[in-house]
Parts: structure tokens; sequence; C-alpha cells
């Protein structure tokens, strides 16, 4: 059984992939340049999310306005490690989260048509005091998932869910250090 709060993401012994949806104009910069670059927004909270599924839930599978175009981005486990540590859980005091550099929020998993799972999946908000950080030091590569994202989007919607399971990103538990989990965890 999957414990209730536990990040589960692709991730190997030096990064973890993140997933974002982005407006065309956002994405086709970002790939050409190799990096984040306007008219990507500096200056406001950008949600990262190691949950696939969940991100395709948000998006609508890319369909969304201004989420058409899904990107993996991937980042180095120091880099998310630090963000985690200095993570406030979105429901902790306002005054807390208010002040923090990075926000935790926990939201149901997705199933591939959208089913809310038993189990939740982290969203982490980088704020603008953290963005360059993320963005110039910890982010490893960019890479385009939507077309594998609209494939997988048309099979599942014409019946074929178990031939768009070999499009969906593997993900399994992340090791996170234990003070971190503490951190982290909605139970404290």
């Amino acid at each position: 059984m999957t414990p209730q709060y536990q990040i589960r993401a692709d991730h190997d012994a030096r990064t973890i992939v993140v997933y974002q949806a982005f407006s065309p104009a956002i994405a086709d910069a970002a790939l050409r340049a190799g990096r984040f670059v306007a008219p990507f927004s500096f200056q406001r909270m950008t949600w990262i999310k190691p949950s696939f599924m969940w991100l395709m839930h948000r998006s609508n599978w890319a369909r969304k306005p201004g989420q058409e175009r899904v990107l993996a981005v991937r980042i180095t486990r120091e880099g998310w490690e630090e963000a985690l540590s200095q993570a406030v859980l979105t429901t902790a005091d306002p005054a807390a989260v208010a002040q923090a550099s990075v926000h935790v929020q926990w939201d149901p998993e997705r199933s591939p048509r959208g089913t809310a799972l038993n189990h939740y999946s982290i969203q982490v908000g980088i704020s603008r005091r953290l963005i360059r950080t993320l963005t110039d030091e910890w982010t490893v590569s960019l890479t385009d998932l939507t077309p594998q994202v609209r494939k997988a989007a048309t099979l599942i919607h014409t019946g074929h869910a178990a031939k768009a399971q070999r499009l969906i990103p593997a993900e399994r538990a992340y090791p996170l250090p234990r003070a971190l989990q503490d951190v982290v965890s909605p139970a404290g």
C-alpha cells in the first residue's frame, strides 16, 4: 500500500524530474535557450511537481489555456532538498507562509482518468526570492514532453489506457532524509 504522504518521482542518484505546464511562448523560449528565460516570469512563484499524473490532471493533459506545453525539468537532488529544507506547508500559520521562500502543499494523486486516489502528491512553490537559483543553478535540463502527453491523452480518451501507461514516466519513492520528511509532512 502506498503511504499517504510520500514523494514519488522519476529520479536517479544525482537528479529528480519535476513537471511544469506552460504557454507555447514560455516553453519555446526555454527550450531554445536550454534554460528558463523571458517570457518566463522571475517575479512570481513557480510551482514544480514531481508527479506527472498530478500535472496531467492540473493541465487537463496540456489542454488548459496557458498550459498547452509540458516540460520535464530535471534538477539536482541537492537543489530539490535545499528547496524542501526552506519549505513551509501552505496549511501553516499564514504569517509563516507569507515569509517562506518555498511553499509545500499536498493534493490527492490522480489516476490517468483524473480520479482522486487515496494518497497525496507534493507540489512545491518556489518564490521569486529563489527562482533564479532554481533556474540557473539547480536545473540540469529541460525536455518537451508535449507530444508524449498528447499521444497518451488520445490513447486514454479512446479506451487504450494500457497502451498510454507506457508513455507515463515511471515514478518511485524518493528517499527523503528524515529531517526533511519532518519539514514537509503534514503529520509533522
